[in-house]
């Protein structure tokens, strides 16, 4: 679904040349939920904006589905960490989810149809009618969400959509999501600086360096299907795969960019 090559982002101005992504490359299958994470400041936002189509890199392809990203693809959505921003205060929750469905030419009893299956999808079918400012963060969350998925998209991409909320809404969310993966089968990127958000939701975890960034490490996140809150986060397992990501970034931080005695041996997954 997902093939990012040799991606290279470059920033210059002022006199300078910062590299901020060197030649990242990984594939994501169709249906797949993958799980970025890595250091602050590793360019996570960045690689997302290049595949997103919202920033061009200075080198390097991304491929949707087999055909070039050079702009925003019509079977690509994203949602922001920052909800608040994405969503229009003046408009209902029912006119912020069937916004861009405007702009795809259906007839308006399909769009509404997509727009009450999203709402539902998320839990929101009895808020129709409220402004985005009457509902908490969570559920200002859930409409971004919901707009993003009304559209059918082909891949879903995330950028750290939960870091606003706390803790309890934000278990709900990462819920939430699994459960719009298996009931829309959507491919899913998301981007987190949640050691333990990644691990629980991923069926696999792209670990990045430090800036410049590549991909450090491709693991594979071998607990069961079925997850819960509970059960899951409890698990040996879970706490195995924990402690690999969490000491993957923490080598990444060195800034000799020397593997130390301790550091663990890279593998593909």
């Amino acid at each position: 679904m997902l093939d990012v090559t040799a991606l290279n982002k470059t920033y210059e101005g002022s006199g300078r040349t910062v590299e901020a992504l060197r030649d990242l490359t990984f594939t994501i299958g169709d249906g797949e939920l993958v799980c970025v994470v890595g250091p602050s400041g590793c360019g996570k936002t960045t690689l997302l904006k290049c595949i997103a189509g919202l920033m061009s890199p200075t080198r390097g392809t991304v491929q949707l589905a087999g055909e070039a990203v050079d702009g925003p693809p019509d079977g690509m959505a994203v949602v922001f960490q920052e909800y608040g921003r994405s969503l229009f205060p003046w408009m209902r929750v029912r006119d912020n989810v069937d916004l861009p469905l405007r702009h795809r030419k259906l007839a308006k009893a399909e769009r509404s149809r997509l727009v009450d299956e999203a709402l539902d999808a998320v839990g929101l079918s009895d808020s129709h009618d409220a402004y985005p400012w009457q509902l908490s963060g969570g559920m200002q969350q859930r409409v971004a969400i919901a707009r993003a998925i009304a559209s059918k998209p082909q891949i879903l991409l995330m950028d750290e959509p939960f870091a606003a909320v706390d803790a309890q809404t934000r278990a709900e969310l990462e819920d939430l999501i699994r459960d719009l993966w298996h009931r829309f089968g959507v491919t899913i990127l998301f981007v987190t600086h949640d050691i333990d958000e990644a691990v629980y939701l991923g069926q696999r975890v792209l670990m990045l360096s430090a800036s410049p960034t590549v991909v450090r490490e491709d693991l594979a996140v071998d607990l069961p299907d079925e997850r819960d809150q509970l059960t899951t986060r409890s698990s040996p397992r879970f706490a195995e795969l924990r402690a690999r990501v969490y000491a993957q970034i923490q080598h990444a931080k060195n800034p000799t960019g020397i593997p130390r005695e301790t550091d663990e041996p890279v593998r593909a997954g």
